[in-house]
């Protein structure tokens, strides 16, 4: 049933596209066909894969499968380091059974084992014609040419700066919009890796976790295409047409190779990702020590997160939340932002069943699921550096713009799902609660137990959380 709450999600629609066409390179150059075209096959989409029966029972499958990869990493991770794994025999007595879930040791395995299995998966031809099949799709509905439709389909399982070396000898000869809708699309979804991981921090707090997250970062490619088209119009006059030639960059020799080879390309993600959590959690922990020397505000402290919230708050409303949750949404919003897209997703798993709606965390979860943080923007600077040399100076003038269009496109793709009957995913909408929901603290425990006994900030956080 269609409700006022579906009709508010719409706000975020076309707020999404408004920003984008105000800060346009070509303002008289909406793309009006791909606009409609782009939230149409979103939206259904989403009524396809949660409303048809079959689908959705693909969905729940691959929920299932997720669970099982997960508790078969574990066994692996406890053969290594044993209790710590957290494992139900454990040395000492037990006072908080939420610390067992260490991020280090039940999230990021997970990662290596997920690049392993991707490389065996291409080595096996099987995630290549997935690839294209899916290449040729955004080639047909979303009017791009053969290279940039196949670097955008693998950036969805692949990642941001993976998917493009799959066209690698034609990146120079992009055009601008081309190459700018690249880097926004890429920011706009996330990999086949992180996607697991996602799920695995969310499994105890959304039903469906796994189908959510994935849904979220294949119909967020159509988003990130429309948005960086608004921002920086195609030119058809410097789009070439030229036949596609297969990239020979992922070669392996055998399965044992592949898997070999895709471990040690996940340990290198799983050392960026737990470098750069330490990082920036760090530097937001120093802040907060500043902020920590003024006097309260409203009977709470000064802090990154209470700011962030009341930044986002609106933007969060416009997207489908209810205000009581917008506070707590907007957090999560600017987390993500500033701190990456991980982070965020721990501490919303942090929060209790009941903390949040339940229609709050699903339009989260789409929200969330991009890689358009600060961060990001190094990254795609440094691949893309080596990638394509020549036009470094190029991307370093866009990247920003592009980072932009990709959180507003995740925003795209959350207001389009909040627009969707709540029915469809399962949950009733509950009456608006009678005080606003606090603002989120920066504890990272990914699980309500661990939530309920963490401390309110990140500088008095427990070691053993991540």
């Amino acid at each position: 049933m269609f409700r006022l709450e579906n009709a508010q999600s719409l706000v975020g629609i076309v707020l999404a596209m408004g920003i984008c066409w105000l800060l346009s390179e070509d303002r008289r150059r909406f793309p009006w066909k791909l606009a409609i075209g782009a939230v149409l096959v979103q939206a259904a989409l989403v009524l396809a894969l949660f409303g048809l029966p079959a689908l959705r029972a693909a969905l729940q499958g691959v929920g299932h499968a997720v669970d099982g990869l997960s508790a078969s990493t574990q066994a692996g991770v406890a053969f290594v380091f044993g209790f710590l794994a957290g494992t139900p025999n454990q040395p000492y007595a037990l006072t908080d059974p939420g610390s067992l879930f260490v991020f280090a040791f039940r999230v990021l395995p997970v990662i290596l084992v997920v690049c392993a299995l991707a490389a065996l998966l291409w080595h096996w031809r099987i995630l290549k014609w997935i690839t294209q099949g899916f290449g040729v799709v955004f080639e047909k509905t979303m009017g791009l040419r053969g290279p940039p439709a196949l670097a955008t389909a693998a950036t969805v399982f692949m990642g941001q700066v993976e998917g493009p070396i799959f066209i690698r000898s034609y990146l120079p000869s992009l055009s601008r919009s081309e190459l700018f809708m690249l880097i926004a699309v890429g920011m706009s979804c996330v990999s086949g890796s992180t996607m697991v991981a996602y799920a695995t921090i969310l499994k105890d707090v959304l039903p469906n976790a796994a189908s959510h997250v994935l849904t979220a970062s294949i119909i967020s490619a159509p988003a990130g295409v429309l948005l960086a088209r608004i921002l920086v119009p195609r030119t058809p006059e410097a789009e070439v047409s030229e036949p596609l030639k297969p990239e020979e960059d992922k070669v392996y020799e055998s399965s044992v190779d592949a898997l070999i080879k895709g471990t040690s390309d996940g340990l290198a993600i799983v050392l960026n990702i737990a470098a750069t959590l330490i990082v920036f959690v760090a530097l937001v922990a120093m802040v907060n020590g500043v902020f920590g020397l003024f006097p309260p505000v409203a009977g709470a402290p000064v802090s990154v997160e209470r700011i962030l919230g009341v930044v986002f708050a609106p933007l969060a409303w416009a997207l489908g939340v209810r205000w009581a949750d917008a506070p707590t949404a907007g957090s999560l919003l600017g987390v993500k932002l500033v701190l990456t897209e991980f982070t965020a997703f721990i501490r919303m798993g942090a929060i209790p069943a009941g903390g949040i709606d339940e229609r709050t965390r699903v339009i989260m979860t789409y929200a969330l699921c991009g890689f358009a943080n600060i961060a990001s923007v190094g990254i795609n600077v440094a691949g893309y550096s080596v990638l394509v040399p020549e036009r470094r100076t190029e991307i370093m003038g866009m990247v920003w713009k592009a980072m932009m269009a990709g959180f507003l496109a995740t925003c795209l793709t959350a207001s389009v799902v909040g627009a969707m009957p709540s029915e469809l995913f399962g949950h009733e909408l509950k009456p608006p609660a009678p005080a606003p929901a606090p603002v989120l603290q920066p504890t990272l425990a990914p699980n309500p137990a661990a939530a309920s006994t963490a401390a309110p900030s990140v500088t008095s956080q427990p070691a053993s959380k991540p």
